[in-house]
């Protein structure tokens, strides 16, 4: 099995002066671009001067906006045999807290930047530095005329290759152990799952230090040798149009966004903006976020039918940065699987199929299968015994794409990556995902996250279910920024719903109306009473690096009363 770093030195003499990456620039119609010979020299020369600086094994934080220059950095850094942690830069105005956790948990010996944003980061965390943090490092500002002496390390299958922070808490993040086989192994299963080859187009605005954005937007293009187009998160987030006019000028053949990305395209492009694109080349669209919503595919693919899209394009999936990536997945050929339960079964962690005219049912989206040597298990998860058929337990994985554990957190390593089932001869260590679903005819189905399931009377609720419901209920409500959990009250589970309001609808909002309107709704939809609901600002609801609700950190905000408030409601306060 071939290495990342193999590849790269075999495209370089084979294809020099084949694209490797294009980078649009937010600007109109500017571009980036750089060659495999040029990505070789240039990671080289960042190894060369790593090496000089830092040894074999030690850390190095990658702050870096979407860019080239992370992607040389990131390359630079698996060259020289240094472990790679790949972090969001610190923006103006915004918390820091989780990057300082990052730092402490990993403790880099240096930090690597580009040269504009140098100084501010600096500044932004001098006063939290430890000890092991003694060096900065732009790297888009070394002398290129200067000769520079590389020397490949001492690297193997299991040495470490970057370290992947996970979207948990934001005070105290882990760092999960990617190898080099872990990114080898990882980049053949994405290749053989969607049938890429060096005829392959890929565009990515998915952020680079995110475990999808890396392993399939920026090292899935070099391991497979196509061109790989990469654009910035905040440029598809302010203008969606944007990635799907990459998509129609590339060609891409290979794309992909969590369920809000293509909700976005839905509701923002116009039927004018429509007539210009051409998304017939697109032959796989990846939608690898929880919840996958089939509403959600229905309405893209009914928009833009007339711009190319075919049903079959859709490609869900389902994996996580415990596994490097990629855990599951269709045969691109094949349609997506949709599959209709009875919601009050699921409850009860028991799989009833119920027809589209019954009172009370539930859209599921299939994740497709395992592929080559992984292998997916539905366990319960207090028992540790297998599921048996039709009932709902946790998602036990294992196989050659699953990482060697947290850095430097034995207890939470052997706890969540060496699980092992009882009453069976297996013998294999299995990856404990914190996700529950079921298989059914080998397709896997995702229903949950454990932790954050809601249990009223006794009943399973999932939260991102009743989160759907309040924001379809009211305009006003922000799609994708809302949270449901509940508090205990007098021995009680109550439930709370938080839940942020659109900018435009912030000066002329009657609380009131949308109190009441999600209170009905929930209730129609989830036979459940809501206790407490707070409307708050836009963008100010906790979220994970990767965009994830922080449910955990929105009900202790909601407890302190530290949320921004627009408007509350409290049952018998009426």
């Amino acid at each position: 099995m071939l290495s990342l770093l193999s590849i790269l030195d075999q495209r370089a003499g084979q294809n020099s002066e084949k694209l490797a990456y294009i980078f649009l620039k937010d600007r109109e119609n500017q571009e980036q671009t750089i060659t495999y010979q040029q990505l070789s020299q240039i990671s080289k020369r960042i190894a060369a001067r790593l090496q000089s600086l830092i040894p074999p094994g030690a850390r190095a934080l990658l702050l870096y906006p979407q860019g080239l220059e992370f992607i040389t950095a990131f390359l630079g850094c698996l060259s020289a045999g240094i472990i790679a942690v790949p972090a969001y830069p610190p923006k103006r105005n915004q918390k820091i807290s989780r990057l300082i956790a990052i730092i402490k948990d990993s403790q880099p010996q240096i930090i690597l930047t580009t040269s504009s944003l140098l100084e501010n980061i600096q500044l932004k965390i001098k006063d939290f530095l430890e000890l092991s943090v003694t060096q900065f490092l732009a790297t888009d500002n070394l002398n290129n005329g200067e000769d520079f002496e590389f020397y490949a390390p001492n690297i193997s299958g299991n040495t470490l290759a970057f370290l992947q922070y996970t979207s948990g808490s934001t005070g105290s993040p882990k760092g999960v152990m990617i190898s080099h086989d872990n990114i080898a192994h990882n980049s053949i299963y994405i290749q053989k799952a969607f049938e890429l080859t060096e005829k392959s187009v890929s565009v990515t605005w998915l952020p680079s230090f995110h475990d999808m954005g890396l392993i399939d937007g920026i090292i899935q293009p070099l391991y497979t040798g196509f061109l790989g187009v990469v654009m910035s998160p905040e440029s598809f987030l302010k203008n969606p149009m944007l990635w799907l006019q990459a998509i129609t000028k590339h060609g891409a053949t290979h794309s992909g966004s969590p369920n809000l990305g293509y909700e976005l395209c839905v509701r923002r492009i116009t039927p004018e903006q429509q007539k210009s694109l051409d998304l017939s080349s697109w032959i796989s669209a990846y939608n690898g976020a929880e919840p996958i919503r089939r509403k959600t595919l229905d309405n893209f693919i009914d928009k833009f039918r007339c711009s190319g899209f075919k049903s079959q394009y859709f490609y869900p999936c389902y994996g996580m940065a415990e596994a490097t990536l990629m855990i599951s997945g269709g045969n691109i050929e094949d349609e997506p699987v949709y599959l209709n339960v009875h919601s009050e079964f699921l409850k009860d962690n028991q799989i009833v199929e119920a027809e589209k005219d019954s009172e009370n049912y539930q859209e599921l989206v299939g994740c497709g299968h395992a592929w080559q040597d992984t292998e997916v298990k539905i366990v319960d998860p207090e028992s540790c015994l297998e599921c048996g058929d039709n009932r709902v337990g946790e998602i036990w994985v294992s196989g050659s794409s699953i990482a060697q554990g947290y850095w430097q957190q034995e207890e939470k390593t052997i706890a969540t990556f060496q699980a092992k089932l009882a009453n069976t001869t297996n013998e294999r260590n299995f990856l404990r995902t914190g996700d529950r679903g079921f298989l059914r005819a080998g397709e896997l189905f995702i229903t949950g996250r454990i932790k954050d399931v809601i249990i009223i009377w006794g009943r399973n609720h999932y939260p991102q279910d009743i989160e759907y419901s309040v924001q379809q209920s009211h305009k006003a409500l922000r799609l994708d920024c809302g949270a449901a959990f509940t508090i205990e009250i007098d021995n009680q589970e109550k439930l709370v719903i938080v839940q942020e309001v659109e900018r435009t609808y912030l000066a002329h909002l009657n609380v009131n109306e949308v109190f009441s309107t999600i209170r009905e709704t929930v209730a129609l939809h989830h036979a459940l009473q809501v206790y407490a609901i707070a409307l708050i600002k836009p963008v100010s609801i906790p979220k994970t690096s990767s965009g994830k609700i922080q449910r955990h950190a929105c009900c202790h905000a909601f407890l302190t009363e530290t949320l921004a408030i627009v408007g509350q409601w409290q049952q018998n306060q009426l």
